[in-house]
């Protein structure tokens, strides 16, 4: 399977498949946050998460996939410590504001940094239409916190400081974006980058929950709380895995600012599932986050 994606970089079919990865990731990354931000602390949740899917594959690490080349090596040291990063901060802003007011900031600071990071270390050039399509994007998603922040019942004594974690996640978001990028195309079997990723990645984040959970007065129960993350180990090899096939199969900025219409999937799911209002507002915020990445995708 390897050999036959790896025949698709930089061809017609090769676009195609990215946009659909891209877009898969994006509805798979807002079940991943809705996930984390739901039933229990999200840093217990994280932990499980971790713990889930560094385990599903270590054997494809140590037995399936081919051994990284050496020159992989340095790059996997650099992943894991800019996503532990990104992890702390994330938890972070989950535990201080609502979902539906940190997922959008976060993911909306995002794109801007990924596309000047696609510029300065791949090269690529958006064209003037891309770049309008990134701002409507970016506008959509920023609206939507802003309208969520306005109209929020509860956690306003926290706003400022989950506002100020958020967009420091964001910078987070175009930081991995772009480095995993660039990880997953320094390897010759692009299975081989996302295996060991998992697997190094969701080794310290069970030890920060487990002493977290050992910590509490109330601790949860451990089954339900693994149950949890199992799905959520599930749902992050899909994820992330989609992104970054579609970064190495097409361009990196494109792939990314596609992915950000998680947004548009995380309002659904807060509504839905976290019994979070959604109005005529924000329904239109949405459309305009959609528009958004349909001007980058037909831009290009």
């Amino acid at each position: 399977m390897s050999d036959w994606l790896i025949s698709l970089e930089g061809t017609h079919a090769g676009h195609q498949l990215a946009l659909i990865l891209a877009i898969s990731a994006a509805f798979l990354h807002a079940v991943f946050g809705a996930l984390q931000k739901g039933r229990h602390d999200p840093w217990l949740t994280r932990g499980a998460i971790d713990f889930s899917y560094a385990a599903m594959a270590a054997p494809f690490a140590l037995f399936v996939v081919p051994w990284p080349e050496p020159q992989m090596w340095p790059i996997f040291a650099g992943a894991f410590f800019i996503h532990i990063a990104y992890k702390v901060l994330q938890s972070w802003a989950y535990s201080k504001g609502s979902y539906t007011v940190v997922y959008p900031v976060v993911r909306g600071t995002g794109p801007f940094f990924t596309v000047i990071g696609a510029y300065l270390i791949f090269g690529e050039v958006f064209t003037a239409t891309q770049w309008l399509g990134v701002g409507v994007l970016m506008a959509g998603i920023l609206g939507l916190a802003v309208y969520n922040m306005i109209f929020m019942a509860e956690g306003r004594d926290t706003l400022i400081s989950a506002m100020v974690i958020a967009v420091f996640t964001g910078f987070f978001v175009a930081f991995y974006t772009t480095y995993d990028a660039y990880g997953i195309r320094a390897t010759e079997n692009p299975f081989t980058f996302l295996a060991w990723f998992f697997f190094i990645d969701g080794l310290v984040f069970p030890i920060i929950a487990y002493l977290r959970w050992r910590s509490m007065a109330n601790p949860p129960e451990v089954g339900p709380l693994m149950q949890r993350g199992f799905i959520g180990g599930l749902v992050a090899f899909a994820s992330f895995g989609s992104v970054m096939m579609a970064t190495r199969l097409d361009t990196v900025g494109q792939a990314a600012v596609l992915r950000e219409t998680s947004t548009v999937f995380a309002a659904l799911i807060g509504w839905l599932f976290l019994k979070e209002t959604v109005g005529p507002r924000r329904i239109a915020l949405m459309a305009l986050i959609a528009a958004g990445a349909v001007i980058v995708e037909m831009g290009g």
